[in-house]
């Protein structure tokens, strides 16, 4: 089929889904559900889904929230991702209603076309982005497998052709004392937030002399009940940041090593648990993220590359994604210049007119990468020759640990 009679048409499939793709976004902005809750969200988008045809699977791959929509029976798969979850406390300020809208409408244009395209469409429900790692237990089940290539776009206050990511693990230290009275017999007690205090002082110490790119931030979130009893137990938990899976996985042992220091000290035992998630950086697909930038183009968008002055820094399991198949994470703006995201500023444009826009012009652009996808077989060659040479590079174990941690 030719490419531009196919993009036209898949314009037009999104146009005529407007209303339905607009409502879906503000009815998903309307009821705010956080890690693994997104039961509304799931159940709207599926049914949409399921309405147009769609083979769909709730519950996918053992995830009560995610699911699993194809269309096609031949040629190359592309997935297209949702995310729907939001923030405890401030709702979608991260816009994920318009992730979740742009990708039902990409995957529901390019199904209309599939069979006549030649390609195959997954549109994958991917919930407990915000710290839970939806993803990465459905790369580990298998969803990716004979997916050729993945897409999704993300909000911002800028329009940018990636999201400069790092890798990311939480941890959680629990010191354990003996509790006594503070003021009959304090010789008898062993000061379990003594202990916290000294890991947390440890670790404020290493800040010092890591890379200028890495961050290790934390809280205490138990330090005992009144201040006449010794803490018997007290509780950090922290994030560790580093550029790359593989450096993280060099600086996570160091940020041990002090978090452990507090409790010798204080005659204390401490307990360390990393989180079995892992969120790797992102290996944004070049060939996918240039024909990314002409899609948005087209469509009177200018995604720049980041610059020091203009960037959106953070996480994303979507990088656990880019470790198993070639991927892309742009960001669209969906809100004045400047507006940082996970603010009540970005919360409230996420469902008005300039997050409406970005519901539909993400839709199409990532339509249309699905549609260059489709039939041009050596845009998908680029972006597999791509991805295995970067792989090779960095070794079968940051693959490894991008998928099981």
């Amino acid at each position: 089929m030719d490419a531009a009679l196919l993009k036209d048409r898949l314009r037009a499939e999104v146009e005529a889904r407007r209303t339905l793709l607009l409502d879906a976004s503000h009815q998903i902005h309307q009821h705010p559900e956080t890690n693994y809750e997104e039961r509304f969200a799931h159940d709207l988008l599926t049914g949409i889904l399921e309405e147009a045809g769609l083979e769909v699977t709730r519950r996918a791959y053992g995830v009560e929230t995610a699911f699993a929509a194809r269309a096609g029976s031949s040629g190359p798969t592309v997935a297209v991702l949702c995310e729907y979850d939001a923030l405890p406390g401030i709702g979608h300020a991260c816009g994920h209603n318009i992730i979740a809208a742009a990708g039902l409408g990409a995957g529901l244009a390019a199904a209309a076309l599939a069979a006549e395209a030649g390609g195959q469409v997954l549109v994958l429900g991917t919930p407990a982005e915000e710290g839970g790692g939806g993803k990465i237990p459905l790369v580990r089940e298998g969803a990716l497998d004979g997916v050729d290539a993945a897409l999704m776009v993300h909000p911002a206050g800028a329009e940018l052709t990636r999201m400069s990511t790092i890798a990311v693990q939480e941890v959680f230290a629990t010191y354990r004392g003996r509790s006594a009275h503070a003021a009959a017999a304090p010789h008898q007690g062993r000061n379990a937030l003594d202990a916290a205090v000294l890991g947390y002082s440890a670790v404020a110490a290493l800040r010092q002399h890591i890379r200028p790119t890495e961050r290790v931030h934390g809280i205490f979130t138990e330090g005992g009940d009144k201040p006449n009893i010794v803490p018997g137990r007290a509780r950090t938990e922290w994030m560790v940041r580093s550029d790359t899976i593989a450096t993280l996985a060099a600086l996570k042992p160091r940020v041990e090593a002090a978090l452990r220091a507090g409790a010798p000290a204080t005659g204390c035992e401490v307990e360390i648990e990393w989180k079995d998630v892992v969120y790797a950086d992102m290996l944004d697909s070049e060939p996918l993220v240039q024909r990314w930038v002409d899609n948005a183009r087209a469509l009177g968008r200018e995604p720049v590359e980041p610059s020091a002055d203009q960037q959106v820094v953070g996480s994303t399991d979507m990088g656990n994604v880019s470790y198993v198949v070639p991927s892309i994470h742009p960001m669209i703006q969906a809100a004045p210049g400047g507006t940082p995201i996970h603010t009540e500023d970005f919360e409230r444009a996420a469902a008005d007119g300039s997050g409406d826009q970005a519901v539909l012009d993400g839709a199409t652009a990532l339509a249309w990468t699905v549609a260059d996808l489709w039939i041009d077989e050596e845009l998908r060659g680029a972006a597999h020759q791509e991805h295995e040479a970067t792989l090779e590079r960095l070794g079968t174990d940051a693959r490894r640990s991008a998928i099981w941690g």
